[in-house]
């Protein structure tokens, strides 16, 4: 067993780009499913492909192309089969890394919600393009993840984005369940895109992803011990991660000191928090998530905010294109294989996964730390998982038993005005503002195991 490490990272962004979906329903935009319109083709099953060793073919069924979509960054897309059962199947977007795709990393991007679509992140942070204002044409994103490694963007639960089921049974209600259904996608994935199979795989995410992340990792390494598939995980990313409930509900204390509410509203809220944290403490959480439910609301009501991606602007300013109508035109829905799949905002998946929400994936993260390398960040201007409560997850007393261990010393590094960097266990990770030069923007943060 090789040394792993714990690194946590607060992330000074431009204020304009911070955007994220979040755990709690009403806090993030939603969207509306838009009427299916011409010639839009048909779902693209590949699990039948796969089975039956087309291997090529299902490759060359999978490939996006055509206008609007740029022929120089190539990707595929379709549908892979978890439950037969169900007819449950995920959606998935893949993109090969711009710059030595042979050795480049395989990264696995997974949005929140729970029942956001990972498309958000696709087109709204890491992807390799945006969406025009004209919800028609794309913008190539300058720091795009995809130039330094693959990226598979899977719409996970089931029922979210373009994933669906044909069995309300179907859908998910606990992390168990989603772990197992991802491991199932990969494992398919995997062999359609056999050259990615040695490559290092990390699992990434953010908000609700703190769960999933965990929930797909722990998975994977129960079973590469007896499975004749193994799957090459490296590591993991969270960014603002809702991981532990019981360390990250106490807004009271974090909107105080914000200075956004007052002493009396301070001391409501934390009245709520205490009683959620009693509840879950005794096991009862789906009791503990609706009674937390009125915690935010108590903020919302004395302060008119209705933006909790970030506290510097009580309402969410728009910025570009909406990537939800992009898809769900005719053309785009015939190119990435979608067919007439809706592109779902429902709440069922929400709804389902509630007893699940106040639940911790503490414990596998444990294991996860022992094992491999784990990265946590935030960016400082998120309310609903603040910075301080991503820290909370460490000094809470994690029980791993890395010899690296977590490093407290904080070593912030300041280049230029507004520009943080700090760098701890891996050999560089730059993360910097958006006018920053775009070579400096992204460096490779997966580094090698004996360093």
């Amino acid at each position: 067993m090789w040394r792993s490490g714990f690194l946590i990272i607060l992330v000074v962004w431009e204020v304009t780009s911070i955007q994220k979906h979040l755990f709690l329903r009403d806090a993030y935009p939603h969207w509306l499913s838009s009427p299916v319109v011409g010639d839009v083709g048909e779902r693209l099953i590949l699990t039948p492909y796969i089975e039956s060793g087309k291997i090529e073919e299902a490759r060359s069924l999978s490939a996006v192309s055509g206008d609007p979509f740029p022929s120089d960054i190539p990707s595929y897309s379709g549908y892979l089969t978890v439950n037969k059962t169900y007819n449950s199947n995920l959606f998935f977007w893949y993109f090969p890394a711009e710059n030595g795709y042979e050795t480049a990393p395989l990264l696995l991007w997974l949005q929140g919600g729970p029942g956001s679509s990972s498309l958000f992140g696709l087109f709204t942070e890491l992807g390799p393009f945006s969406v025009a204002e004209d919800n028609k044409s794309l913008l190539k994103n300058p720091y795009s993840w995809h130039k330094n490694h693959s990226i598979i963007f899977i719409d996970s639960p089931v029922g979210t984005g373009f994933s669906y089921t044909d069995d309300e049974a179907g859908y998910a209600s606990d992390e168990v369940q989603i772990g197992d259904e991802l491991y199932t996608a990969m494992t398919q994935f995997l062999t359609l895109f056999p050259e990615l199979q040695k490559v290092p795989f990390y699992i990434t995410g953010e908000s609700y992803g703190g769960k999933y992340v965990p929930a797909l990792g722990y998975t994977i390494h129960q079973r590469n011990p007896t499975s004749k598939f193994k799957i090459n995980l490296e590591g993991l990313a969270v960014g603002n991660g809702y991981t532990d409930p019981i360390t990250m509900l106490y807004y009271s204390e974090y909107l105080y000191q914000l200075g956004l509410i007052d002493t009396e509203t301070s001391i409501l809220m934390r009245k709520v928090e205490d009683t959620t944290v009693e509840a879950i403490q005794e096991g009862r959480y789906r009791e503990a998530y609706h009674i937390s439910e009125a915690d935010l609301s108590i903020f919302f009501d004395a302060t008119r905010y209705h933006n909790t991606f970030n506290h510097l602007y009580p309402n969410m300013p728009k910025t570009g294109g909406d990537f939800s109508e992009f898809v769900q035109t005719t053309q785009v829905r015939k190119a990435i294989h979608v067919g007439d799949a809706e592109y779902s905002d429902s709440d069922i998946v929400y709804v389902k996964m509630i007893p699940d929400m106040m639940q911790s994936a503490r414990p596998q993260l444990e294991v996860l730390l022992d094992n491999y390398r784990v990265l946590y960040y935030s960016g400082q201007l998120d309310i609903i998982v603040a910075y301080p409560f991503s820290v909370r997850i460490i000094d809470n007393e994690l029980d791993y038993n890395s010899d690296i261990g977590n490093s407290k010393k904080r070593e912030v590094n300041c280049r230029q005005a507004m520009e943080v960097i700090t760098i701890v266990l891996l050999t560089t990770i730059i993360i910097t503002r958006d006018n920053m030069e775009e070579d400096n923007m992204e460096e490779n943060v997966t580094t090698s195991k004996d360093e």
